[in-house]
């Protein structure tokens, strides 16, 4: 909302009723439609995805964020689980209030003070009209690949939040890239096991490449995490609350 040109939707609908059988492998791994069309060839395996979705697994009610943009598909797979979605595209607002910042830099009177502008104040001033949630909202948050693209000193600073807007027991999956990706990407779930990548515009280059004990310390307050790596350069993280 305002200068940010926050987008927050919230969706509700009842969950169907399962039909005869349920909906559940004896293991109580959720299971999807498998037929129909098949998918573009920008879809992709994910374990991180299922591992996400088995945690979520037998909650009534529940509340996830998603941190990309809109896509119906996304918010229909949650919904229909019962879940009620919230989406806040971050990147795309930080993108929005750097151009506000821009616009104000230029404006700015001699002698102004100039600590306003530095990248610890600009974080700070974005996530005070970001994320702005009460404490313990959700169970579930789809972060994507959204910690490669931000700021250096915007990236603890909004994992902090998160922490403080997820439940005890609640699961974020984030995405990391092993190497520069040549494309930026934005995500849809498609079914219980896969997720599609659609090469959109960039907003930002690639900021870094996290190793493995930095994305660790990011985490450190969460109780448990996993990893699963993929041939495509992908690291997907699971970090339980």
């Amino acid at each position: 909302m305002g200068l940010l040109n926050k987008l927050r939707v919230a969706h509700e609908r009842q969950a169907a009723t399962p039909s005869a059988g349920g909906d559940k492998h004896p293991t109580g791994t959720p299971v999807g439609d498998r037929s129909g069309p098949a998918y573009a060839l920008g879809v992709r395996l994910s374990n991180g995805l299922k591992e996400f979705l088995w945690h979520l697994n037998g909650i009534g009610n529940g509340s996830l964020l998603d941190l990309g943009p809109v896509w119906q598909t996304t918010v229909s797979f949650f919904v229909e689980r019962g879940f009620k979605v919230y989406t806040e595209d971050l990147l795309g607002a930080w993108k929005e209030f750097l151009r506000v910042e821009e616009d104000r830099l230029r404006e700015m009177a001699p002698g102004m003070d100039a600590a306003e502008m530095t990248p610890t104040a600009r974080a700070e001033r974005f996530l005070s009209n970001s994320l702005q949630y009460s404490p313990d909202t959700f169970d579930a948050v789809l972060a994507w690949d959204l910690l490669d693209y931000l700021d250096s000193e915007l990236v603890p600073r909004v994992v902090t939040r998160l922490t403080e807007l997820i439940k005890e027991g609640g699961v974020i999956l984030a995405i990391f890239h092993s190497r520069k990706p040549d494309c930026f990407f934005r995500y849809r779930v498609v079914n219980v096991q896969n997720f599609e990548l659609l090469p959109s515009p960039a907003l930002f280059p690639a900021q870094r490449i996290f190793q493995n004990r930095e994305i660790q310390n990011l985490f450190s307050r969460f109780h448990s995490s996993k990893t699963f790596v993929g041939r495509d350069q992908l690291r997907e993280g699971l970090f339980i609350r």
